[in-house]
């Protein structure tokens, strides 16, 4: 019989490949909304609960076109999210403040929610990078979501740069009445696939768990010992039994969602394929 030995992503090609990442995409998107301007952008101009599953896949192509598609695929999808944000901006009002889709300092703030949850879970599943290795994928994966208007040197120059810009954000983060109504058609969506409905009480909970303790009580999310407890034994198990998994398994995201940029691309597209598995 065979066994399948533990398998560890170290480089981001590898990591960003992982089935793993979908598991953060709630928390990514809650972190993003709670930004004052991201959260009245997304209130005035989005409609999560009829399109939920259609943004989410907008962004997953949009990150494999980042991570492994060519330039001309890349091309065709910046145009396609461009067309989107066009519309997306509002002057300041009583409602919150002025945001503008194009806006680099936003588009930073969506960046990071996704690099930092990768990073979140992948140390949690699979342990921490050496400080070289952690250092190589900031600067690779910073440098492949620096796409539309946010270039790479609005980063931070480093981890510690970005730890100190994080925690600072966190700190701003703000969730008032209409984007806590956005955060409910998140978490529990009513036009989902049939398939997809059993596992959101655990995706519910994966979210609530690695929020920051500071903006999970924002939204509010239920939380208690219990949910702690669940949280922790879900993550023990995950840890156990994920890396050990099959490749060509943890892969399927990214195949399908290639497969689906060879088919938005056109004919004669044939997409980078990463070399992890």
């Amino acid at each position: 019989m065979r066994s399948f030995r533990p398998s560890r992503p170290v480089a981001v090609a590898e990591i960003a490949s992982e089935a793993l990442t979908l598991a953060g995409g709630m928390r990514a998107l809650l972190l993003q909304i709670a930004h004052p301007a991201v959260g009245r952008g997304v209130v005035e101009h989005s409609d999560f609960a009829e399109r939920l599953m259609d943004r989410f896949d907008g962004t997953m192509l949009y990150l494999t076109a980042t991570m492994f598609g060519t330039p001309e695929e890349l091309a065709t999808v910046r145009r396609i999210v461009n067309r989107a944000h066009a519309p997306v901006r509002g002057d300041r009002a009583p409602s919150g403040p002025a945001y503008n889709a194009y806006d680099p300092d936003l588009q930073l703030w969506v960046a990071a929610t996704l690099y930092q949850t990768m990073m979140e879970l992948h140390g949690r599943v699979f342990g921490g990078l050496t400080p070289n290795q952690a250092d190589n994928v900031y600067q690779e994966l910073s440098r492949a979501l620096s796409n539309l208007q946010l270039s790479h040197d609005r980063w931070p120059a480093s981890r510690a740069a970005f730890d100190d810009y994080w925690e600072g954000m966190i700190a701003s983060l703000r969730v008032d009445d209409q984007v806590l109504a956005v955060s409910r058609q998140i978490l529990h969506p009513g036009r989902v696939p049939w398939s997809v409905r059993p596992t959101l009480p655990l995706v519910r909970l994966v979210t609530g768990g690695l929020l920051p303790l500071e903006v999970r009580q924002q939204f509010p999310l239920p939380w208690d010992e219990r949910r702690q407890r669940r949280f922790d034994r879900v993550m023990r198990w995950t840890a156990a039994i994920y890396p050990r998994l099959p490749m060509w398994l943890r892969h399927i995201p990214r195949d399908r969602y290639l497969a689906k940029l060879r088919r938005v691309a056109g004919p004669g597209s044939s997409p980078r394929r990463p070399d992890a598995g």
